[in-house]
């Protein structure tokens, strides 16, 4: 379980939100939403650990994530507007490097190069990344989710530069996971899941 409690970010003498409270419960799919300027990358980028906050407080399993920071960062994935891909390795030894960091158990070839396929990289996994375009890089990084052995997952605009079928299958592993009892929390310009029921919405903003 994820709880935010009284939280407040301040971006040059501009409250971007103030006493905000949430909780977001093992199974859930949340997506947070609001104009551009209210502080969603903000936010996440709090949650993850990678911004400071004016003040409130953020738990992991009742825990502040201060406390234990090793265990929080071992429960979560974040993919951020940055891909966080190394452009001298191809799309599969970015995996494999990932893999080698976070993976809690033994991944076979075959299950890489499924990934890479699943975000429509066939016939590129072994093409260096800086061979590849903005969106095949964004992909590589993608990819990394069917690999993932992460509880919460933070996605800050993960369907940038995908098109509708590719959209339709991030959504299929999205509910996957929260049907498995992971937490999917992500900012999204596109309309998602066609009112799905399971999606739960955080409004920044007026």
């Amino acid at each position: 379980m994820l709880e935010v409690s009284q939280l407040t970010a301040i971006r040059d003498e501009r409250i971007l939100f103030e006493s905000l409270s949430f909780t977001i419960d093992s199974g859930e799919l949340v997506q947070i939403e609001g104009r551009n300027g209210t502080g969603k990358t903000t936010l996440l980028r709090i949650i993850t650990g990678l911004g400071d906050r004016d003040n409130g407080d953020i738990f992991w399993d009742g825990e502040q994530i201060e406390s234990n920071r090793d265990a929080f960062h071992q429960e979560l994935l974040f993919l951020g507007h940055q891909t966080g891909v190394k452009r001298e390795l191809t799309a599969y030894e970015n995996l494999r490097f990932y893999l080698s960091i976070h993976a809690k158990k033994r991944v076979d070839k075959a299950t890489v190069y499924q990934a890479l396929t699943k975000v429509g990289l066939a016939g590129r996994e072994d093409v260096p990344v800086a061979q590849l375009s903005a969106g095949q890089q964004r992909r590589v990084a993608l990819a990394r989710l069917w690999l993932s052995d992460h509880k919460l997952w933070i996605l800050d605009e993960p369907l940038t530069a995908i098109d509708k079928q590719g959209v339709k299958v991030l959504e299929s592993l999205f509910l996957q996971h929260a049907e498995s009892g992971g937490i999917v929390m992500l900012t999204t310009h596109q309309d998602m899941f066609a009112d799905n029921p399971k999606l739960r919405k955080i409004k920044l903003g007026d």
